[in-house]
């Protein structure tokens, strides 16, 4: 597919052919569907804990005979029906991860740019850096693109001084390009990619391909 290149200022500089397996594939619902849904998994910490009846601190005496007293017979004060007592069923310690095949997370990845590109929510910008590296200038360089109130700004290579001004804006998302996450891409307004970062994706896509 074609696309135009715009500048940092917002003009444009030159149309460029992007990666059809990557901007204009066919869209895979439950490829997006499954990686959101693992990189979720993955953040959760699985530390909620109940304890159980055997883990409750309580004496193990009966409270009181079985038979005489009138009251309904009761064998322990850990019982899960006394306040106080055990936990039936409840939460222990667990790790929620799990790993995804590379292939479908590729596919949610492609597909999510690819319906970005296909409803306008996706902008090619020429390769920049912020070299003052302070968040003011990246919000403003940002805001001269777009005005969208979540944003995800894909860079080629890892450049210190533009995450720097990036990690302090609550509505924007810097990611490198082979570091990507679907969560953020589906729920970004607008998608900012690099010129460079957007072939190296598409090398990538038709280096798998082969």
């Amino acid at each position: 597919m074609d696309a135009k290149v715009v500048s940092k200022a917002g003009k444009k500089l030159r149309d460029a052919s992007l990666s059809d397996a990557v901007f204009a594939r066919e869209v895979s619902e439950g490829a997006i569907y499954h990686a959101i849904r693992n990189e979720l998994a993955n953040q959760r910490v699985g530390t909620a804990v109940t304890q159980t009846r055997g883990e409750v601190r309580f004496s193990g005496r009966k409270p009181w005979r079985q038979k005489g007293t009138g009251r309904a017979r009761a064998g322990s004060r850990r019982s899960p029906v006394w306040v106080g007592g055990g936990t039936v069923f409840g939460p222990q310690m667990r790790d929620y991860s799990y790993r995804l095949p590379r292939k479908m997370k590729r596919a949610a990845i492609h597909s999510i740019l690819s319906q970005k590109a296909a409803n306008d929510g996706l902008i090619v910008v020429e390769d920049f850096s912020v070299e003052s590296g302070k968040t003011k200038d990246m919000a403003n360089l940002v805001r001269g693109l777009t005005d969208a109130r979540r944003v995800v700004l894909i860079t080629k290579e890892d450049d210190p001084m533009l995450k720097r001004a990036a990690r302090n804006i609550p509505w924007l998302r810097y990611l490198n390009w082979n570091r990507l996450r679907a969560h953020d891409l589906f729920y970004a307004e607008k998608v900012l990619v690099m010129e460079s970062a957007a072939a190296s994706l598409g090398e990538q896509a038709e280096g798998g391909a082969k």
